[in-house]
């Protein structure tokens, strides 16, 4: 694996850690029902997670990835959708395999751990809570934690500076070409997992300094890394 071994490794939430399409297509279909739209299904959902609810809701209202409704439109919907997510945050969603195993793998090398994901607080912690990983991170990073959220490098930096770690000691852990970006900006190491939510894009044409299968895949490469040198 062609990773320097990090001081801290910081990892997205939709689509990295949790599969949480789902819940999210759950309530983006009642949403749209109860709007006398047709739904949307999880597929088509699922590519179009990882910006942040009110986009998602954009895209959900238009079928399009690049759709804009018509403000009254958003404006009666996103009430709607919020409260179907505040009570279905878990009810669907499951960690990907080898999360926890791999989060365990990285502590164990002494290697601190946050998670930075777009998903504003209000459901990023309930959801880590409901999933019994919030107390791995020893910061989380919301996409209202700050003014930017990814693919600006503030949130990125934010937590390296919590740490009081270098960029170039960091590691970002994600999903997207989003990640990607905020990563390059932020001078972090940037790892890709094969298995989430880029728009239906194959994240390796993003060009990550490595793509994985899983977090145990990451903990180990890096395990191996630090014997060999």
């Amino acid at each position: 694996m062609k990773l320097k071994t990090p001081k801290m490794v910081l990892i997205d939430l939709d689509g990295t850690l949790v599969d949480s399409a789902p819940d999210l297509a759950f309530c983006v279909d009642e949403t749209l029902k109860r709007l006398g739209l047709p739904p949307q299904g999880l597929e088509r959902v699922r590519d179009w997670v990882g910006n942040g609810v009110e986009k998602l809701m954009r895209r959900a209202l238009t079928g399009d990835i690049n759709g804009e409704p018509e403000a009254t439109l958003l404006q009666r919907a996103m009430p709607v959708f919020l409260e179907l997510y505040d009570n279905n945050i878990a009810e669907r969603s499951r960690l990907f395999p080898g999360v926890r195993e791999g989060m365990a793998g990285l502590k164990a090398q002494g290697i601190q751990l946050g998670c930075v994901t777009n998903k504003i607080a209000r459901f990023t912690e309930p959801l880590l809570k409901r999933l019994s990983v919030r107390d791995e991170f020893g910061v989380v990073v919301s996409g209202d934690t700050l003014a930017q959220k990814k693919p600006h490098p503030a949130p990125l930096l934010y937590a390296a500076r919590f740490f009081n770690v270098a960029p170039q000691e960091s590691l970002m852990v994600g999903d997207s070409v989003h990640d990607v970006e905020a990563a390059r900006a932020a001078g972090f190491q940037i790892a890709c997992v094969s298995y989430g939510y880029n728009h239906g894009e194959d994240i390796r044409a993003a060009h990550p300094d490595a793509v994985i299968d899983s977090l145990v895949e990451l903990a180990e490469g890096l395990k191996q890394n630090r014997a060999v040198a």
